[in-house]
């Protein structure tokens, strides 16, 4: 099953009903979260002992031990089995793990596995695990937050710390950060602290914020599509002030103008930017090429390849002349600019 908020609040109103709890996914802050706050639930309503074995492939023997110990207090044991790893446990221990789940009597377990791509969680092992899970318990599948699930993380923790959020701060951190949980998390506290716990602002974030090149030149690229020549200037400006090398600069440029060159190709043969996303082999979220697209709408195809020509030229010449790298960067921004004004 693919679990929700909303249907996870139901599984911890029932613990009781359930001897197993798997949770997997690709994203690690989401196990982590979704086993911590099952655990954290059992050892307080239950008083239950917790024992916690290490994957990535835990020993049966003491999984069997501590799921078979009777407490002295007549409490359930409670055994954590953290970040095991299906491919990692031969046959033997997985149908032993397996056949465990429907004799636990005076025990729960709850445990959780970070699958490196969708396929790992397609492999007979893990398919074995997640069915037997299921049959005796929950075997909930946690999906990768999209850009509407990252906003919402960044309003929840904001409210958590106390702090309120400028309109417009939770997409400026998302640009910045990704939908990575990790990330998101550990900035908003930064940023909470930084604001005395007041206000975090667009601003701040900037001032503040992660340095991500991609997202500073991406922020260029908005002021160069918005025709907004003294702002994209002043962006390059704190870019190589920062030290940012030149030609990473022209990289995560060229970059940006791709994902539009490749969405206009996509909408030219009726596709969105999500099939484009799929097409070319994106990792992550479709959330940058969805705002490429829209960057995009500005441009013609050719205006977009002429613009990738100067980019080429660029390159070359960044790798090769002695002419000050500012400088060119400076030259193909302006030349840049030109073709947008035609």
């Amino acid at each position: 099953m693919v679990l929700n908020e909303q249907s996870f609040q139901k599984i911890l109103g029932e613990l009781e009903k359930y001897a197993v709890f798997y949770y997997y996914s690709t994203e690690e802050y989401l196990v982590r979260n979704y086993a911590a706050r099952t655990l954290m639930l059992l050892s307080r309503e239950t008083d239950a002992e917790i024992t916690k074995i290490d994957g990535p492939a835990p020993s049966i023997g003491e999984i069997v031990a501590a799921a078979g110990t009777i407490s002295l207090f007549g409490t359930k044991r409670v055994v954590e089995l953290a970040f095991v790893e299906p491919a990692s446990m031969n046959d033997a221990d997985v149908d032993a793990l397996c056949d465990l789940f429907q004799s636990t009597e005076n025990a729960v377990i709850v445990f959780y596995t970070v699958f490196k791509d969708d396929k790992a969680k397609q492999t007979k092992k893990a398919k074995k695990l997640i069915e037997a899970a299921t049959k005796y318990g929950v075997a909930a599948e946690l999906l990768k937050p999209g850009p509407q699930d990252a906003k919402r993380f960044i309003q929840q923790k904001a409210k958590e710390l106390e702090t309120s959020l400028e309109p417009g701060a939770d997409a400026a951190l998302l640009e910045r950060c990704g939908t990575d949980l990790f990330l998101l998390e550990n900035e908003l506290s930064k940023l909470a602290a930084a604001s005395g716990y007041t206000q975090i602002t667009k601003e701040l974030i900037s001032f503040m914020g992660t340095q991500n090149i991609e997202a500073d030149v991406f922020e260029m690229v908005r002021f160069v599509t918005s025709k907004n020549k003294q702002q994209a200037f002043y962006k390059l400006k704190q870019l190589l002030e920062l030290q940012n090398e030149p030609i990473a600069i022209a990289a995560a440029l060229a970059g940006s103008f791709i994902d539009m060159y490749r969405v206009k190709c996509g909408a030219s043969f009726r596709k969105n930017y999500a099939s484009v996303h799929k097409d070319f082999g994106y990792r992550g979220s479709d959330y940058r090429l969805r705002k490429s697209g829209e960057a995009a709408s500005r441009y013609t195809l050719k205006q977009l390849a002429e613009i990738l020509q100067i980019l080429q030229r660029l390159d070359a010449s960044l790798k090769s002349s002695a002419a000050d790298k500012s400088v060119l960067l400076q030259t193909a921004l302006c030349e840049i600019m030109q073709v947008g004004e035609k």
